[in-house]
Formats: C-alpha cells, sequence, structure tokens
C-alpha cells in the first residue's frame, strides 16, 4: 500500500470517529440538557408496584343479630428488603427499627432460639432435630427449620463419612453475624438483627412458608418514629383484624389465624368468587376452628389489587385500584348469645359446687325441638378468644383442657338417659304396653340368682314393686328395663338407639365425634368377648355405649317432637356485607321421621314428667312456670370405679316442647346433682322469652 493511499484512508477513519462524538453528543445534549428535566421527572415517578389488598372480612351475629365477631383497624410491619440497599445498609435500617421498637415497647417477631444476652445458649434442647411419632406409633427424626438453614447456609458442614459437628449458641451466632456481615461490636444488638434475618432467611430459601410479619399492632407513636427516620423498606400498613364483642361461646366461633402450610393445601381450593381459580396466598389469614373455619367461603372476602408508584426515594407518589376489594359475607348463626352466656355462667357457677370431689369439666347442648337449630353449647372450662396466643400455654398445659370441646367432642356413657330409648323400643315392639307392670325383684335372676340388681336394692335393700313404663323412667328402676332390654335383644336396641341418632354424627357444620353404640361388633373389635347378658347393660345406658352431649341433646328433641329427627345445625343465616341481601336462608333437614304411636310417646314423656313434679328433680323445677320433663343418669367412668359422670337430658315446655337439654358433669356423681343447672338455663330462657314477648306487644300499634 503506497503512501496516499494510507492517509486517505486514515483521514476517513477519522472522520468517521468524529462524526460519531458528534452523534452521541448530541444525543447527550438533548437527553441532559433539552429534556433532562421531563426524563427525570418521569424516572422519579415509575418505580411501580403492585400490592395485594385483603378484603374485609364478614361479620359473625347470633340468631337475633347482635354482633359476636366484627373487625378493627390495625397496622402492622413487614419488610423488604430489596429496597434496603446493599448489607451494610439493610443491617444499619433493622437495628434503628430495633431500637424504635424497644423504645416504644413494640414486641417484633423473633423465633431464632438463641439467648438474647451473652454467653447467647440456646433457649431450648430440640434446636436442630425434633421427633415425632405417627398414627402406628412409629417415632422418626425431624431435622428443625434452624438446622436446614444452617446447612443451607454452611453454619454447619456435612463431611461425608464423618459425624456432623453441632455448634453451641454462640458458635451458631458468631458464625450467622459472620454470614449476615453484621456489625459485632455490640453483639446483643447483633443478636437482635440476626434475629430478624434468620426470619427473612427461612422464607426466602423456601423452609418456612408462612410470609413474615416483623411486628403486629403497632401504635401511632411507633408508626411516626418510622417514618421520621425515612427507614426503606420498612412497610406498615392497615390491616383488618378480627374484633371480639363477646367473651362467651369460644368453641363456636374459633378464631383467624396466618395460614400454616398444613393449611394450604386445604383452603387453596377453596371458592370463593365463583370462579376456578384459587383466591388464597400463603401469607392470608384464614378461619382456624369453629364458624370462622367452616363457613370460611362466606365470611372471606375477595382481595383487591392495587398499583402504587413510588419515586426513586422508595416514597409513594400515587396510588390506583387495579381490582377494588369485595368485602366478605355476614353470617348468621342459630345462637342465642344470652341464653349462651347464661349456659356458660351457670356451669362456671355449679360444677365447682357439686358434692363430688372429682368433678372435672362439663358440657351443656340447648337446641330447638322443632328444627334442630343450636341455641346454646358450653363446654366447661372454657377460653378467651381475645387473649387466645397469650393464654395458649396456660390453657394447653391445664389438665381441664380449657381448649377442649366437650359438648361436641367428647363420648359419655348415657347412663339412665338412655332409658327412653329402651322403653320406647319395647312399646313400640309390643313387648309391653303403657300399662303393663313389671315386677322389681331387687335382683334380676334370668340369666343367674346373683343377676345385676337394682340401684334401690343395692342402696337400701328395698325394691321399687311393680313398675309401669312411666312408672320405671320416674324411679329410674333398673329391672324393668334389664326384661325389657333382654326381651328386645340386641339387634333391636342397637335399631332404635340409630333411628334417635346416638352413636352418629348429627350433621353440626362444626366437627362432631360420632360416638358408640354398644353391640357384639364393637365389643369383639375390641378384643372382648360379648355374652347375651351384656345387653342388660346396653338397656340401662352402661356396657361400651359412648355419646355426645349434642347427641344427646338431639335425641331428647326426636323423642318429644313426635319422632322427627332433625339434622343439627348452627348457620341460619348468609347477608351480604351491606346486609342488603339474603344470599343464603337455612332449611332444617330431615334426617329421619320415626313413625311412632302417640300413646307410648306420653307414656315415656310422662314419667319424665313425673320425675320433676314428684321424684328426685321436684325440688329444682318447683318454682319454674314451665312444666319440665327430664331424665337422670350416672355412668361409671371405668369398671370398678367409685367415681361416676352425672348426665342429664330434660326438655320444657312439657306440653308443647320448645327446646331440648343435655348436661354432663365429668365424674360429676348422679344427674339428679346437675338440676340446678338445668333449672338455671330454662328459668333464664322462659323469662327472657316472656320479657321479648311483653316488648313486641307493648311496640305493636294500636289499632
Amino acid at each position: 500500500m503506497d503512501s496516499k493511499q494510507f492517509h486517505i484512508r486514515t483521514n476517513a477513519l477519522v472522520a468517521l470517529v468524529l462524526a460519531l462524538i458528534l452523534a452521541l453528543g448530541s444525543g447527550l445534549y438533548g437527553t441532559q440538557i433539552v429534556r433532562g428535566a421531563d426524563y427525570a421527572r418521569q424516572s422519579y415517578q415509575k418505580i411501580a408496584n403492585k400490592e395485594t389488598v385483603e378484603a374485609s372480612r364478614g361479620s359473625i351475629t347470633d340468631a337475633d343479630g347482635r354482633l359476636l365477631v366484627s373487625n378493627r383497624i390495625s397496622y402492622q410491619v413487614t419488610l423488604d428488603t430489596g429496597r434496603m440497599g446493599d448489607a451494610r445498609q439493610r443491617n444499619e435500617i433493622l437495628s434503628r427499627l430495633i431500637d424504635i421498637c424497644m423504645d416504644c415497647g413494640v414486641e417484633w417477631n423473633d423465633s431464632l432460639p438463641i439467648g438474647l444476652k451473652e454467653p447467647f445458649d440456646f433457649t431450648q434442647t430440640d434446636v436442630f432435630t425434633y421427633t415425632s411419632t405417627d398414627s402406628q406409633g412409629k417415632t422418626t427424626w425431624n431435622n428443625t427449620r434452624l438446622y436446614r438453614l444452617a446447612v443451607d447456609r454452611k453454619w454447619i458442614t456435612k463431611d461425608a463419612g464423618k459425624p456432623v459437628q453441632l455448634p453451641s449458641g454462640g458458635e451458631l451466632l458468631a458464625r450467622m453475624c459472620e454470614s449476615f456481615k453484621l456489625d459485632t461490636q455490640d453483639m446483643q444488638q447483633a443478636r437482635r438483627v440476626a434475629g430478624v434475618l434468620y426470619e427473612l432467611y427461612l422464607r426466602s430459601r423456601d423452609i418456612y412458608r408462612t410470609a413474615y410479619t416483623f411486628a403486629r399492632d403497632v401504635d401511632v407513636d411507633f408508626i411516626s418514629r418510622v417514618k421520621e427516620q425515612g427507614l426503606a423498606g420498612v412497610n406498615i400498613r392497615p390491616v383488618s383484624v378480627r374484633q371480639y364483642n363477646t367473651d362467651y361461646a369460644a368453641h363456636l366461633l374459633g378464631r383467624v389465624a396466618l395460614m400454616d402450610e398444613d393449611d394450604w393445601a386445604r383452603y387453596k381450593s377453596v371458592d370463593v368468587d365463583g370462579d376456578e381459580v384459587p383466591d388464597y396466598e400463603m401469607d392470608d389469614s384464614v378461619g382456624k376452628e369453629g364458624a370462622e373455619k367452616v363457613f370460611e367461603s362466606w365470611l372471606r372476602g375477595v382481595s383487591g389489587v392495587r398499583g402504587v408508584e413510588l419515586n426513586s426515594a422508595g416514597k409513594v407518589v400515587s396510588q390506583s385500584w387495579i381490582k377494588q376489594p369485595v368485602a366478605g359475607s355476614n353470617v348468621s348463626l342459630t345462637i342465642d348469645i344470652g341464653l349462651q352466656q347464661a349456659v356458660e355462667d351457670t356451669l362456671a357457677k355449679r360444677i365447682p359446687a357439686l358434692p363430688s370431689k372429682s368433678t372435672q369439666g362439663a358440657a351443656a347442648v340447648v337446641i330447638d325441638v322443632n328444627s334442630g337449630g343450636v341455641l346454646a353449647s358450653a363446654s366447661y372450662p372454657t377460653y378467651q378468644l381475645a387473649t387466645y396466643s397469650a393464654d395458649y400455654t396456660e390453657n394447653a398445659q391445664n389438665p381441664l383442657k380449657p381448649l377442649y370441646n366437650r359438648a361436641l367432642l367428647g363420648t359419655y356413657a348415657p347412663g339412665s338417659t338412655f332409658k327412653m330409648v329402651t322403653g320406647i323400643a319395647g312399646l313400640e315392639e309390643g313387648i309391653v304396653t303403657p300399662r303393663t307392670q313389671i315386677l322389681d325383684t331387687g335382683v334380676y335372676r334370668y340369666y343367674s340368682d346373683n343377676g345385676p340388681r337394682c340401684w334401690i336394692y343395692n342402696s337400701t335393700g328395698g325394691t321399687h314393686g311393680p313398675q309401669t313404663v312411666a312408672d320405671a323412667i320416674m324411679n329410674s328402676c333398673n329391672i324393668y328395663f334389664y326384661d325389657v332390654g333382654r326381651q328386645l335383644g340386641i339387634e333391636r336396641l342397637q335399631e332404635y338407639a340409630a333411628m334417635f341418632g346416638l352413636g352418629q354424627k348429627t350433621g353440626l357444620e362444626l366437627g362432631e365425634s360420632t360416638g358408640v353404640m354398644a353391640g357384639p361388633e364393637y365389643t369383639e373389635a375390641m378384643g372382648g368377648t360379648w355374652y347375651p347378658g351384656n345387653t342388660l347393660s346396653v338397656a340401662i345406658g352402661q356396657e361400651s355405649s359412648q355419646f355426645t352431649p349434642i347427641q344427646l341433646a338431639n335425641y331428647v328433641a326426636t323423642l318429644v317432637n313426635g319422632g322427627t329427627r332433625y339434622q343439627t345445625h348452627l348457620l341460619k343465616q348468609v347477608k351480604s356485607a351491606d346486609n342488603s341481601r339474603v344470599l343464603y336462608e337455612y332449611e332444617p333437614v330431615v334426617l329421619d321421621q320415626l313413625e311412632l304411636k302417640s300413646a307410648n310417646l306420653g307414656a315415656v314423656k310422662a314419667g319424665m314428667l313425673a320425675l320433676t313434679r314428684e321424684g328426685s328433680l321436684a325440688k329444682y323445677f318447683a318454682d319454674l312456670d314451665v312444666k319440665v320433663g327430664a331424665k337422670t343418669g350416672s355412668a361409671q367412668v371405668s369398671a370398678g370405679s367409685k367415681e361416676s359422670n352425672a348426665v342429664l337430658v330434660c326438655f320444657a315446655p312439657y306440653d308443647d316442647p320448645q327446646i331440648a337439654l343435655a348436661i354432663v358433669a365429668e365424674k360429676g356423681g348422679t344427674g339428679s346433682e346437675l338440676g340446678a343447672v338445668a333449672a338455671d338455663i330454662f328459668r333464664y330462657y322462659f323469662d327472657e322469652q316472656t320479657a321479648r314477648e311483653r316488648v313486641d306487644q307493648e311496640n305493636t300499634p294500636i289499632r
């Protein structure tokens, strides 16, 4: 190549470079000088986020519309470390946030099992592993969340063929501080920050799937302090939380809490807004027990989505709805909260005062005879929903198990309250008539001279003499029911018990136990041997029969309403969030219609009335304005035990039954001791009903 040609090419290349420089400079000038302010303004506003806005949950009322559970606004703190900068900046922000918490007395969530002070020992024994036992009794070892995160972050190293060296609390904290790049000059503060980062890393590594909320229910002073310091990535937002407007019905109402891993599989497929798209996220609050759980699909609203634009400093500059939230529906229950209070209060007052020194828990259920609606259901002792979390450890360790719903889950031998089943079966099958008399001989000698005895013979050596079915129910004569039960046989006793729903779930929306109706099948399944004489025990409510209080109440309701067995229910009505529309109205469901002769029913009911007029319950019901029919029972807790559960079933008014009541007191002695409890409940119910009728009449316009 000659010199001339070289210079030409060099000049062309220089010209091209100059042209590119001019073009670039012109572009930069236009961007930064001519349109710089406009672009800066746009970039300042164009940091956009979407956030889910939880819908307000529906309220829960009693049958008369009295508010039981509603909502209140609370403020909670969440963290977005992506907006906090690098590790040093993040740690500084978290440290300042913790300082504000300590100044304002705000507790933050920290489950790291390392003490807050030197020497930073572990605060529990099962730090890295724990055992669990399956339904077959097999024990397995499991790694804790801390262990899994420690392995993931290499705070614990696992070398093939070598035992794992587990660190002490102080050693583990030192490794965490190094991993999180924490300043260790103040180790107590480093421990506090490490606890927060531990919670965040559990979730970022998908070890723990429940969303992390740093603090809940913070006050205005705390919010102001955080806002003043402008802590990036610290979000404070209002949330709707449950407000309990009653101290009663805890076992029925249930509670709401953050979803856990076990809830996710169940709730993710609940259809709440009419389509097949799951409306749940892992950090949602859901119903955990009671009405909150079983009516979740009504109470839960549909979450909204809000668009939020932030500037480069992380401050909100605009908001707009992408999808507005839809509030949940309002649920009306069948319970009367005044009656519920009366039942709970009388249990709390009367049960500890029973003569038996071994009395433990108790339960009472009141049912509408003509619909199956549960008017009240109480388990003693109970607990407070408003302070559930704070009281949990104490309640969980209480030997009387206040968290346990005895009314629906407890199963108890019915004792003599079963005798109406034996009586009505004998009448309907023609074994006896209402006028048939069976002689109480004191000892039932059909199988042997040393047969079972009547209770009065054991007590005094006497007998009841000749007994009709009404007499036998009033006197609770064992000999009468031994003889009728023997002639019926176990199969027919089981058949009639099933007709009244005993040993079966009642259909209540809440969880309930099935119970057991005694018979050869159950005895043999338990490894025992069935003998014909066992039928005698079944006929008087002993042997292996075990029923729930709600089953006993529904059994009596079926008996006294003429034989219609309704499905029990807690739901009365569902209305829209603004109460303008009825979305659902419960219609009574008939599970069985028993064709019972009125004369036979009358004879059995007459015996129940006589017990409250001239029998052992007369002293409790003498001053009531309504006539009551009842039957007492006592059943041994275990073979050879001197302690008995006390059982009482009753109904009122006698001539036009409206409500049925069942009461059980664990190791409470005899059923007659529960007469005062029943009298208190009936007195409240009918006095309150009379008062309401008087008010209604006073408010009726004169025509």
